[in-house]
């Protein structure tokens, strides 16, 4: 009775949606599902993953198993937004983030963002699910923790560290002896801060904040004026608003204007390789 009473009290709170994805649960957990992942009992096959987190989903298409992964999230299924190639993408189901859909795929864990809303985590951890959090990394040697971590969580140890290696050469590399001033444009012409992943990348290739020269932190805006009055020497544009598509840059004699993808600004993994060849590249390019 006590049960049913309390059943009764979780279909007010949740609805009938919730109390289906509930049932689903227990049904799950009756099976065993989580049994193998329970506290720290010994793992005896590999883990089956759904993710909701875009930036995890590159890392972890590097690292895993293609059968370890149920779904991805359905940010990677839009070019606009996703750090994967779109043929990669199309491979794997995707889910749109509710809780009966990632119920129904039966993983072992779910791999989210740490801003998960707190009623989704709570779904889906009071039905036996595991959920993993993980944080947007702001230097290249969080990424490759962040690596290392999934692979330890997927049981893909040595692909994780050979990725770790690649991204760890980016940190390794002789950065050119003349800095230039840069400063990057991102959607809706806000700059980055410092402690970003993005502006390490500028730095280890050379580049230094023109936007911290002038006073701007992270999300600061800047406007089209501001640039115009006080031009850096490479102005990179990760955004399509009026002002950063205006023809005034264009008389911007002494300023190289470079186009940059906003998909690499956001995630480590594999962005963080795409994201420095692309920065490297236009360094190259600048006298």
């Amino acid at each position: 009775m006590v049960f049913f009473a309390h059943f009764r009290n979780e279909i007010a709170r949740i609805g009938w949606g919730g109390a289906a994805a509930l049932c689903a649960g227990l049904v799950l957990t009756s099976c065993g599902a989580q049994a193998n992942i329970a506290g720290d009992a010994p793992v005896t096959r590999q883990l089956t993953f759904v993710s909701l987190n875009p930036c995890v989903d590159a890392i972890l298409v590097e690292i895993a198993d293609p059968d370890q992964i149920l779904a991805l999230s359905h940010y990677s299924q839009d070019p606009a937004s996703s750090s994967l190639d779109p043929g990669v993408a199309a491979r794997f189901a995707y889910t749109g983030g509710t809780a009966e859909e990632v119920l129904a795929e039966k993983p072992d864990m779910v791999l989210a963002s740490s801003f998960i809303a707190p009623s989704l985590r709570n779904a889906l951890t009071g039905l036996g699910l595991r959920v993993e959090t993980f944080d947007s990394p702001r230097s290249i040697a969080e990424s490759i923790d962040q690596i290392k971590r999934l692979g330890t969580l997927t049981g893909n140890t040595a692909a994780a560290e050979r990725l770790a290696v690649r991204i760890n050469a980016i940190a390794s590399k002789q950065r050119p002896k003349r800095e230039i001033t840069a400063m990057l444009w991102q959607s809706g012409q806000i700059v980055p801060g410092e402690g970003t992943l993005i502006s390490e990348l500028l730095r280890r290739n050379g580049f230094s904040s023109h936007s911290a020269k002038m006073g701007l932190a992270q999300a600061d805006f800047a406007s089209l004026e501001t640039i115009l009055a006080n031009p850096p020497e490479v102005l990179l544009v990760a955004g399509d608003s009026a002002g950063q598509t205006h023809p005034l840059l264009d008389g911007l004699k002494r300023t190289r204007v470079e186009t940059f993808d906003p998909r690499l600004l956001y995630c480590g993994g594999p962005s963080v390789i795409a994201a420095d060849a692309r920065i490297a590249a236009i360094r190259k390019n600048v006298l």
